[in-house]
């Protein structure tokens, strides 16, 4: 999903919305928005306006296992705040583990059980629980139950939406269209530039690993 610390080899559709998904990756994204620089919180222009959020069907994980969508984008908040929602299907991995160097941050669980990976070392977070993962700590997580997954992923002070955005309305179909995987030099200086512009390291050699040690769907 982000940059790469190996090659990665060729795979099917399936497994590179599993590889290359943040917490999933799903089609669902909607909105488009035209920021796409790092916010910072400040230079922002305009005052903050209230809105609103309707409430929305509960996200279902799409081919891939994975799915998301975006409930607050960095637009409406004025570079400080954006949000998604995530699904993830019984039994399946999330993204490789990943390091981010500006973002923080925040999970919380609406339904099922989340395991995730800081340093090594996993921690369960049912509903109703919360998780903080700040920038520059090594972490994934996936869904080790029976049972569907899905959360609401928390972004502060960076855009984030925008990354999955590019990566799921553009990168993917292109990727899909003419049947290539991340490792075609095309894709791959594309992912790289995203990942750069977002600060974002992959390490995906070490999601088969876990996928092997908790018998999980890759």
């Amino acid at each position: 999903m982000y940059k790469n610390s190996k090659n990665t080899p060729g795979i099917s559709r399936r497994n590179v919305l599993q590889q290359l998904t943040l917490t999933g990756a799903g089609i669902a994204l909607f909105g488009t928005s035209s920021a796409n620089n790092i916010f910072n919180g400040a230079g922002n222009q305009g005052p903050l306006l209230p809105f609103s959020i309707p409430p929305m069907p509960p996200l279902q994980p799409g081919p891939g296992g994975l799915d998301i969508r975006t409930r607050v984008r960095s637009s409406q908040t004025n570079g400080q705040f954006s949000c998604v929602e995530t699904a993830v299907a019984p039994m399946h991995m999330g993204p490789a583990p990943h390091v981010h160097k500006d973002l923080d941050e925040l999970m919380y669980v609406l339904e099922g059980t989340a395991t995730v990976l800081m340093n090594g070392t996993p921690e369960t977070i049912a509903a109703g629980g919360w998780h903080f993962r700040p920038r520059k700590i090594e972490h994934t997580f996936w869904n080790a139950s029976d049972e569907p997954l899905r959360f609401i992923d928390m972004y502060f002070n960076q855009n984030f939406e925008d990354f999955l955005e590019e990566l799921f309305h553009k990168i993917f179909p292109d990727m899909q269209k003419s049947h290539l995987t991340p490792a075609d030099p095309d894709i791959a200086r594309r992912i790289a530039a995203l990942n750069a512009r977002f600060g974002v390291t992959t390490f995906n050699e070490k999601r088969q690993p876990l996928v092997e040690k908790y018998r999980l769907k890759a």
